[in-house]
């Protein structure tokens, strides 16, 4: 029998899930693979295969030895380029269509809160697209370090946020690129957000001289002093872009 060729809305898909799903979570027996495969009407295994065979792409995987088919699709290569060529419309893209393939709109998909939406029009088109990015932007980076802060290893989904590097206002084009986030828990964010703490291009935490000095030397010792130097916890993908990282050094980390 021959095989049916993937379309690419399917591929589409293949990779929104590839994103979000912790690498070491790609099986045949995962909920959200079955769940993708009834969607788009193929077995459990071929969405898995195709999964892993996106990592043949990325250079953090590839330099963990682990890597799809040699010869994968032509077609997998486009979508992998199409999403980093412009993150901000791909991952639109593919959220617009898993909803429409789930027969659910794209504010249901993303569970906002319909009262807090603009009525209709451009303006409620722009939030709904910058909220459905965020929340992709956020699955995308924790999952990549699966699910643990890469400053303490805190595991709590609830105490983690998706930092931007280069901050969101900053750079439209970077973004919604994985690379430009790292895990961090509420504390660290803030501090990482204000130029209080930094992470340097060779992925080492670096204090500023603003702690150490404002802070009582218990809250030093318990919270910061420890993570000075130290090597953060690397994502398993989406390795923190070094351009990012030395925006962050020069224009926005208090020295």
């Amino acid at each position: 029998m021959k095989k049916k060729i993937w379309t690419k809305d399917e591929l589409l898909l293949a990779f929104n899930l590839y994103c979000k799903l912790p690498f070491n979570k790609i099986d045949s027996r995962n909920t959200a693979v079955i769940e993708l495969s009834s969607i788009i009407d193929r077995t459990p295994s071929a969405v898995a295969l195709k999964l892993v065979n996106f990592a043949r792409f990325d250079p953090v995987l590839k330099d963990r030895n682990i890597s799809g088919m040699i010869h994968g699709s032509k077609a997998e290569e486009e979508i992998w380029a199409e999403f980093h060529g412009d993150w901000d419309k791909s991952a639109y893209k593919s959220e617009k269509l898993l909803a429409e393939m789930k027969n659910e709109s794209i504010e249901e998909l993303a569970q906002m809160d319909l009262n807090s939406l603009p009525i209709e029009g451009r303006e409620r088109e722009a939030v709904v697209k910058t909220r459905v990015n965020q929340n992709f932007f956020r699955s995308v980076v924790l999952s990549s370090y699966g699910f643990k802060c890469c400053i303490t290893g805190i595991q709590l989904p609830e105490l983690l946020v998706a930092s931007h590097i280069v901050p969101w206002s900053i750079d439209k084009k970077s973004r919604m690129d994985p690379a430009n986030g790292v895990c961090l828990n509420l504390l660290h964010d803030k501090a990482f957000d204000r130029g209080l703490i930094t992470i340097t291009t060779e992925y080492k935490i670096r204090l500023s001289k603003l702690v150490v000095k404002s802070m009582e030397q218990k809250v030093q010792e318990k919270f910061f002093l420890p993570y000075e130097g130290v090597l953060i916890h690397m994502p398993h993908r989406f390795l923190p872009n070094r351009t990012y990282l030395k925006y962050h050094n020069e224009k926005i980390f208090r020295n």
